[in-house]
């Protein structure tokens, strides 16, 4: 008995090369948060120099002290979150692929913007909405 239904489009799989390149910019721009920080706030350069041995990288990740989240201001904390998003993404092999229609979204938005969530239409669409 032959399915009569439409098949599901499949997406083919990213270039690792790119994803490679993606997810050093992601950690790129996660530091540049962090150093962004420890130049502004002194609190926060407190806190990073009280840990010594970890990854000054590896700090946003840890839930170390409300200061921090305090300290990085609603923009970055969002920017922040959404290239932990992204990063994990790549660990689960999801990178580069809409959120909301599984379409993979366009390198040159990637490239632009490596923490995309969403596919420039579905982006629109949640803009449109959210107006």
């Amino acid at each position: 008995m032959a399915a009569t239904g439409k098949k599901k489009k499949k997406t083919a799989p990213i270039d690792q090369e790119f994803i490679s390149k993606m997810e050093e910019s992601l950690i790129r721009l996660k530091a540049e948060i962090v150093d962004n920080l420890i130049a502004n706030n002194e609190d926060f350069k407190e806190i990073v120099e009280g840990l010594e041995a970890k990854d000054v990288v590896d700090v946003a990740s840890d839930d170390i002290d409300r200061k921090m989240i305090e300290a990085i201001g609603s923009q970055e904390l969002k920017r922040m979150k959404l290239i932990e998003s992204a990063l994990t993404r790549i660990k689960q092999g999801k990178y580069g692929h809409c959120i909301k229609c599984s379409k993979r979204i366009p390198q040159d938005r990637l490239q632009a913007i490596p923490y995309a969530l969403m596919c420039i239409e579905c982006k629109s669409e949640d803009e449109r909405r959210n107006r």
